[in-house]
């Protein structure tokens, strides 16, 4: 695996390709944030979009909008069989919600929707992901999940108000938070360097 000092080169020095979730939500901030992290990012609208990828990331947004964009384009099997191959995954928010065992069963989770609250209760708090980034981040909440039950082999990374907001299986890492809405870089240059071959 490079180094941290290796994720900041830019695409065309053989960034991985890691592609975002494009059919509903905030994925353009995903987009942007890869870039600056050195990779190549792919928006995903159609299976096709999958093949070859060396990550995936599933954004925030809406659950019930992205799970029938994802129906609709047929995205469901090529989503599973890149987790299948062992390829890394990243859930951020509503992302989580759709990774989890409710629905396309990428991670043993179950989580509950808006757990937080709704728009007004969205906080921001700085907490610590184990494992992922060296020292506090500062974590973006907007209508966010937090993990009910986990399954076995599920690693709860980190906890806010006694609840899982950051959870990791294999090659599947799921999110509570928005780390694309800081301009904190470390989580997205972590899944960088995990998606390199």
């Amino acid at each position: 695996m490079p180094d941290a000092a290796g994720s900041d080169q830019p695409a065309s020095a053989g960034g991985p390709r890691i592609g975002v979730l494009a059919v509903q939500g905030g994925f353009q901030r995903h987009v942007e944030h890869l870039t600056e992290a050195g990779a190549e990012p792919v928006e995903v609208r159609i299976p096709a979009d999958v093949d070859g990828l060396d990550g995936l990331i599933l954004p925030g947004g809406e659950s019930t909008t992205i799970t029938m964009g994802i129906e609709s384009a047929g995205l469901g099997p090529a989503i599973q069989a890149h987790h299948a191959a062992d390829l890394p995954i990243l859930g951020t928010c509503a992302g989580m919600i759709v990774a989890g065992r409710e629905h396309l069963g990428l991670i043993d989770i179950t989580t509950k929707r808006n757990a937080f609250g709704r728009q007004l209760a969205s906080f921001e708090d700085d907490i610590e992901v184990e494992g992922i980034v060296d020292g506090s981040i500062r974590a973006v909440f907007i209508r966010a999940p937090w993990v009910e039950s986990t399954g076995k082999g599920v690693e709860v990374l980190a906890e806010v108000r006694e609840h899982p907001v950051a959870v990791r299986q294999g090659t599947v890492t799921a999110l509570s938070f928005h780390p694309e809405l800081t301009p904190d870089n470390r989580i997205h240059k972590w899944f960088v360097n995990a998606c390199h071959k």
